[in-house]
């Protein structure tokens, strides 16, 4: 039978005995071993191909639901995937943003975040998110006292993706600009002035200033039926700083709990089709309702051509911080058009919980200090695997818009 198996003698043949000498073992260890290079060879990937592979999560959790999340993904993404974006990757981490943490002194204490911007099943990718931590420090009468604010922002472009990638690039300077200016900031008054800077300037490039190399500019030099969604979070030690135009959204989980830091922009939410019909405009419903039956929200940046009926005022919000904060995710309508905000908090949440706090260090020293960097890898890691399978969750209900997930890691150090 073991003549058989090993292919060595056929079903009607009878095989003499072999002696086990030495000479022979050897003989039969050297015409196997090019075999068993010829399988390592293919079995095990180079470094350079493994880099290539898209992550995995290690994630662990006992509960049923994150189970059944689990499932969800694991089981449609394979059908996501072949009927998604053209692009080879379906998951594109936004590792250029994720390189801002690395770069900013160790002392200063920034929140973890993770970030992943995936193209969908859209044509082009118009999305842009932008992570500065620490982007401005507004100094007390002591160095204790200095105030380190943070700015997270999703811009979801329509029309083209230059508008989104401007505010991407200009948003966060303006709000430092306008920052400096007033002592104490009164946050509300800033923020709709820097968004009514960012609209203006987008109006100036677009009527004739610096070229763009985008498909729309090469259609149409001036081009004024483009613009993009702004959701931006600054996050100060004490405060929550949300402005929202358009509907892009911030829900904040705390203690377990969604709270909607800011509301979408739709053309049929009372108060902005009174604001809309009241300028003498009309919401017209072709495939939902739109802004003269073209734009399927009722405030965004750019879209000159469809003022006052659409405008750039933002709606601010102003949350205290409290011990009970445990992230706050921004994102595009990608994912909240198909993930409710409980089910956001819900997987972000169980990602965080997920990664276990250090242990207390036994003795001063060099122990202590490796313990701070376990817990600072564990959280950006944390971070990183919930808007990973937030955004694969997205893709796996069918999604039909590009996905641009920030999660930010809100837990105080007591709190971990």
């Amino acid at each position: 039978m073991a003549g058989i198996c090993c292919g060595l003698v056929g079903e009607g043949e009878t095989s003499a005995p072999i002696e086990p000498t030495s000479r022979t073992l050897k003989r039969r260890k050297m015409e196997l071993m090019p075999s068993f290079k010829f399988m390592a060879d293919v079995a095990v990937p180079s470094p350079v191909e493994r880099s290539r592979k898209r992550h995995k999560l290690g994630l662990c959790s006992e509960s049923s639901s994150s189970l059944l999340w689990q499932k969800e993904c694991d089981g449609r993404i394979g059908s996501c995937e072949a009927e998604g974006a053209k692009s080879n990757e379906v998951l594109r981490l936004n590792h250029a943003e994720n390189m801002c943490l690395k770069s900013t002194p160790e002392h200063v204490d920034c929140p973890k975040f993770g970030v992943t911007s995936v193209c969908g099943r859209r044509r082009d990718m118009e999305d842009a998110v932008s992570i500065h931590p620490c982007f401005c420090q507004l100094q007390g009468g002591s160095m204790a006292s200095n105030r380190n604010f943070h700015f997270y922002g999703v811009f979801d472009g329509h029309g083209c993706s230059h508008v989104a990638f401007k505010c991407k690039d200009r948003l966060h300077e303006i709000v430092k600009e306008e920052l400096g200016v007033d002592k104490p900031v009164q946050w509300k008054e800033t923020m709709e002035k820097c968004f009514e800077r960012m609209d203006k300037e987008v109006q100036e490039w677009s009527d004739g200033g610096e070229p763009s190399k985008c498909r729309c500019e090469l259609q149409t030099p001036q081009c004024d039926a483009v613009g993009s969604t702004a959701v931006v979070a600054v996050v100060a030690p004490n405060k929550i700083v949300v402005s929202n135009c358009g509907d892009s959204r911030a829900v904040l989980c705390r203690g377990g709990v969604a709270v909607p830091l800011s509301f979408d922009h739709k053309p049929d939410r009372p108060d902005e089709l009174a604001r809309i019909e009241a300028a003498g405009g009309r919401v017209i419903y072709w495939d939902g309702p739109r802004v003269l039956g073209m734009l399927a929200m009722s405030r965004a940046i750019g879209d000159s051509y469809l003022k006052p009926y659409v405008i750039s005022d933002p709606e601010v919000t102003i949350t205290d911080r409290t011990d009970d904060d445990e992230c706050l995710i921004l994102a595009s309508d990608g994912l909240w058009d198909v993930v409710s905000n409980d089910t956001a908090c819900g997987v972000a949440r169980m990602c965080l919980r997920a990664q276990k706090p250090p242990s207390p260090p036994r003795s001063p020293g060099s122990e202590s200090a490796m313990n701070c960097a376990v817990s600072a890898e564990n959280s950006d890691k944390a971070c990183s695997d919930a808007s990973i399978l937030l955004t694969k969750l997205a893709l796996a209900r069918h999604s039909t818009d590009n996905v641009s997930v920030v999660v930010v890691d809100l837990r105080r150090k007591n709190k971990v």
